[in-house]
């Protein structure tokens, strides 16, 4: 059984490790190696080895026999039927998440999504893809544990990680239409309007399979 300071360790390896998938530095189908991740890290093979156990249990990586775990290729099909899935479920969080969620760090967020309108609108500035994806995270985490069903919470993040590795580095063209989306989940949530943050959340995210369809029609 892990103590503390073991499970701590884990979290970190795993959170450290899953920037490397979703950032792409660890490629589609690459195997992955315990003694070298735990070089990478600077940690002993025991958290690295844990925290691979649980990617593996999100479905990121996917264990090929006596080769070991692989870092899993998502498939068009992948995208497309996760996002049918999270259209499904995170509408209807959003509906439950209206009102139960302070106003203060709603206001936070918002504050954020429009520090990244104005960087992207000073010209030559780049918005860069870590704070993006941090206030994503942020936003959508937060609507998911308001619902207070920590197993629906816990279905829309797994999802959410395996499209993260689609996201606005691919279609940077969305930056701007996905804050203003966010920006209308919000207002909602904070007036307490269950409907129309259930209604947002599904406009924001049909627009997210739109794009993603027509970006890879182009290929």
């Amino acid at each position: 059984m892990l103590n503390v300071s073991d499970t701590r360790l884990a979290q970190q390896a795993y959170e450290q490790i899953l920037d490397l998938i979703v950032s792409g530095q660890a490629l589609p189908n690459a195997l992955v190696n315990e003694r070298r991740l735990a070089e990478r890290l600077n940690m002993s093979r025991t958290p690295i080895r844990d925290a691979l156990l649980m990617l593996e249990s999100e479905g990121l990586l996917v264990r090929q026999g006596n080769r070991g775990l692989q870092v899993r290729q998502m498939r068009v099909e992948d995208f497309i039927g996760n996002l049918q899935i999270r259209l499904l479920l995170e509408p209807e969080a959003a509906r439950i998440a209206a009102g139960r969620i302070r106003h203060a760090d709603l206001d936070d967020l918002a504050r954020d999504l429009r520090a990244i309108l104005e960087t992207a609108a000073i010209g030559g500035a780049a918005v860069e893809r870590d704070v993006v994806r941090s206030v994503d995270d942020r936003l959508h985490r937060s609507i998911a544990e308001a619902t207070g069903n920590e197993q629906l919470a816990s279905i829309i993040q797994t999802l959410r990680r395996q499209t993260q590795m689609f996201d606005l580095k691919s279609v940077p063209e969305r930056l701007h239409d996905t804050c203003d989306e966010h920006l209308a989940i919000l207002a909602a949530v904070k007036a307490g309007d269950g409907d129309a943050a259930c209604a947002a959340m599904r406009e924001h995210l049909e627009k997210v399979r739109q794009s993603i369809i027509t970006h890879l029609s182009r290929f």
